[in-house]
């Protein structure tokens, strides 16, 4: 009997041990709060919270100072004895305006965005949920500071402080997702992301080489997806939430359903979203070049120009689409956790509607132009260690395999032969990073591979016979490797001062072979190896609570990759771009300054200036192959060009922004972004750079009361004359509206927007929104498409 005594005793006391877990609720409402960061010096721990609010802190017994912070809440600190004292339940205060959050982006570990050099936006899962953006292209806008082009509905290309495309980074969950054929023309892979499935979303403005390698000029878009939760208790802990949605401008029609399972080692989470799009209505009031009074249709093995019946509907522009996503976690104790994570989207075929208005001779110059199926699939394990040992606290280790698929289907008008273009890529990755704590210093270093396999196809097919045959591939087949070394720290000068500095060597080959049977190239093979040391140093100055000023310097590079070196393509109508095997990287020089204050509980101004120089540009510019200028492409007689590192560019701008929080629960935001870009030609003269957008901002009143939140707010974005228009542009006429005179250019406009969300209960809650209530018929600069018209838009939420 004393033996099964002391037995309970003993599993009591295990159980005690094991369920130290803090519950953490906003102070005003009581509701459990995710995504708090609990951190301490003394042990070197960390941990976040989970959807209902709680985490397991047994591994900060003894700390005397443990830190709690959330994004809209006062950091709350406490000792371990503390938090026993109060039963481990702790609330926190929300707070008028906040000068600092937790973020990942800037270095892959977690950080305090006030102690960076450089400017980070973090779009948290209740901003997704409000503004309930369709693609996770819109999700980036949410920020107020990233421009997006679209090309066609099922697009999203975007632009950041004068770069876009193969210039940006993407991270999806730590991983690198740019890919050998990123091209510098506008791209869409970022609608393969689910915005349902994200619990956040971040945007480091500005190079980042130094982390990320090769492309990171412009900025870095880093998406962290659903994670596993365990269980703090004896019971599963279960989670997870389903959504429909509709949209009238498309006729959207949208299901997702995720839900997670935890126990208190292991934990899995499920996602699943379809989407259905409908031909994109746009606006009543605006230009009438964006009118669409046609389309083509093939009737009776004829192609017809048929009369739009409805020119504001455009059309071929809908799509669907199907994402999923798969996580199984393992934490066999506290100081090892390991994660794998399959995801999976593809698109249907859908429209490059810009093409669809290219006329020749009067006509419809395509009778079909379209991406086939966007696939993107990726398998990810990793795993983290924490420890005490000389080299480091905490070991990170991330394995990736992802296969990407897009095609191209194209055929003229009355042509029966139509051109079908595929392309494969194989990404394999290994990111090792670690960090280390040494006083109140951090050091974080690692190394990075990253192998890209390309294989491109070209296929004609007669679409009256029914028979195909090998036609020219738009790429070479080819491997593109990139392996990269890192270090960088986080140094504490004084008690005001900070100090961020990290290098960089990366090594970048290609290797690529050529089929010449369908276009005479003077080479065969191409093979590129380029090394590249960049850098960062920065320093944040915070006088006192309500001051912080930051300057920073740093260097990024893009190393040309296959769709530099071996595309060919139609850039636009007479000219075809050809292969260039001598090229080599392109670097960036950027200085950035930043000044952020809070005047009282209630106002933040915060003010950022950047300058970026790119030497050694990668643009297109003319050439000449085999000793000509001009070729027959496509049956038309075409200038002659290629990717080249011909070019000096130069980009500046400003970024503001203003945060009031006003009595009775109403706020105003306000971001305002000005950019500049400029491009040196052939002949040395300089036209505006392509992807530095006229200035555009937003502006917004809210309104939250318990389980209601409103926002009215109004976008704006400035007017690019024929004048200022880039000289690449000048060619689209199809894509822009005519000033007066007749020339392209792309016009103002603003929209007035509402959104509502309202909790009906703890599991059930409905938003609605009128965006664009005003009908404007507008085209954000560089777009194929017009935005959407008036739109209403409802969505149901259940959450559990």
């Amino acid at each position: 009997m004393k033996r099964i005594l002391l037995l309970f005793i003993f599993l009591g006391v295990c159980q005690m041990a094991r369920a130290q877990v803090v519950t953490v609720k906003d102070a005003e409402s009581e509701e459990p709060l995710e995504f708090v960061t609990i951190y301490s010096n003394s042990p070197r721990e960390y941990a976040t919270t989970d959807a209902s609010g709680q985490a397991n802190i047994s591994v900060f017994r003894g700390a005397n100072k443990i830190e709690f912070r959330s994004i809209g809440y006062e950091t709350a600190t406490r000792s371990y004895a503390e938090l026993e004292a109060e039963s481990f339940a702790l609330r926190l205060e929300p707070v008028s305006v906040k000068m600092d959050a937790i973020v990942v982006s800037a270095s892959r570990w977690e950080q305090n965005s006030a102690d960076l050099s450089y400017s980070v936006a973090s779009i948290d899962k209740e901003s997704i949920a409000l503004q309930n953006p369709q693609t996770a292209a819109d999700l980036l806008a949410i920020s107020g500071k990233v421009y997006i082009q679209k090309s066609q509905q099922g697009g999203g290309s975007p632009m950041i402080r004068g770069f876009a495309t193969n210039r940006l980074l993407y991270a999806i969950d730590g991983v690198r997702m740019n890919t050998a054929i990123f091209r510098s023309g506008n791209i869409q892979n970022v609608i393969s992301l689910d915005p349902f499935a994200m619990e956040n979303a971040e945007v480091l403005f500005g190079p980042a080489s130094v982390i990320y390698g090769s492309d990171a000029i412009g900025g870095v878009m880093s998406f962290q997806t659903l994670t596993p939760q365990f269980s703090y208790e004896s019971e599963p802990y279960v989670f997870g939430k389903a959504v429909a949605r509709y949209s009238g401008a498309n006729q959207e029609k949208t299901g997702h359903f995720d839900v997670g399972i935890g126990w208190e080692k292991w934990a899995l989470v499920s996602s699943i979203s379809t989407n259905n799009y409908g031909d994109l209505r746009m606006g009543q009031n605006g230009p009438d070049d964006y009118l669409k009074p046609y389309y083509v249709e093939r009737i009776d093995s004829a192609d017809v120009v048929v009369e739009n019946d409805d020119p504001l509907q455009q059309r071929p522009s809908g799509f669907s689409q199907i994402n999923m996503m798969q996580k199984l976690r393992f934490r066999p104790d506290e100081n090892w956790d390991f994660q794998y994570a399959f995801h999976y989207s593809e698109t249907s075929d859908y429209g490059r509607y810009d093409r669809h208005q290219r006329l020749r001779d009067g006509l419809p110059r395509y009778a079909e132009w379209k991406y086939g199926p966007q696939t993107w699939m990726m398998n990810q394990f990793s795993l983290s260690h924490t420890s005490t040992n000389s080299f480091y606290d905490i070991l990170s280790l991330r394995l990736a395999q992802q296969s990407f698929g897009e095609s191209r289907i194209s055929r003229d008008l009355n042509d029966p032969n139509r051109e079908i273009r595929a392309e494969d890529v194989l990404a394999l990755s290994a990111n090792l990073d670690f960090v280390k704590a040494i006083g109140a210093n951090r050091l974080y270093y690692g190394l990075e591979a990253v192998q890209n396999e390309v294989t491109s196809t070209g296929t004609n097919e007669n679409i009256e016979t029914g028979k195909s045959e090998e036609g020219p591939s738009r790429y070479p087949n080819a491997t593109w490797a990139s392996y990269g070394a890192y270090v960088s720290a986080d140094l504490r000068l004084a008690e005001k001062w900070k100090m961020q500095a990290g290098m960089r060597y990366n090594q970048v080959r290609l290797n690529a072979k050529f089929d010449t049977r369908f276009y005479p190239l003077p080479f065969t093979t191409a093979a590129l190896n380029n090394g590249a040391l960049t850098g960062s140093m920065g320093f944040v100055f915070r006088p006192d609570a309500q001051w912080i000023f930051s300057i920073n310097g740093s260097t990024a590079f893009r190393a040309p990759n296959v769709d530099d070196v071996g595309k060919v393509f139609d850039s636009e109508p007479g000219a075809v771009v050809v292969p260039n095997p001598d090229l080599k990287a392109e670097y960036a020089y950027n200085a950035d300054i930043g000044i952020a204050r809070v005047f009282g509980k209630a106002v933040k101004l915060d003010l950022t200036a950047y300058y970026t120089h790119l030497n050694n540009a990668l643009v297109r510019r003319n050439f000449v192959l085999n000793g000509q200028d001009s070729i027959i492409y496509d049956g038309e007689l075409s200038q002659v060009q290629a990717i080249q590192n011909a070019a000096v560019a130069r980009v500046y701008g400003v970024q503001a922004g203003l945060e009031v929080k006003l009595p009775a629960g109403f706020e105003f935001r306000a971001d305002y972004n000005f950019q500049r870009g400029e491009e040196e030609l052939d002949d040395g003269s300089l036209s505006p750079s392509r992807h530095a957008a006229p200035w555009f901002g937003v502006a917004s009143i809210g309104y939250t009361h318990n389980d209601l939140q409103l926002r009215f707010y109004a976008e704006a974005n400035g007017e690019r004359s024929f004048e200022d228009m880039p000289f690449g542009e000048i060619g689209k006429t199809e894509i822009y509206a005519a000033d007066a005179d007749g020339n392209p250019y792309a016009p103002g406009w603003y929209t007035l927007n509402f959104k509502a969300r309202y909790r009906v209960s703890e599991q059930f809650s409905v938003s609605a929104a009128l965006e664009n209530i005003t009908d404007q018929r507008y085209r954000p600069y560089s777009s194929g498409i017009s935005a959407p018209g008036r739109n209403f838009i409802l969505a149901i939420r259940a959450d559990f």
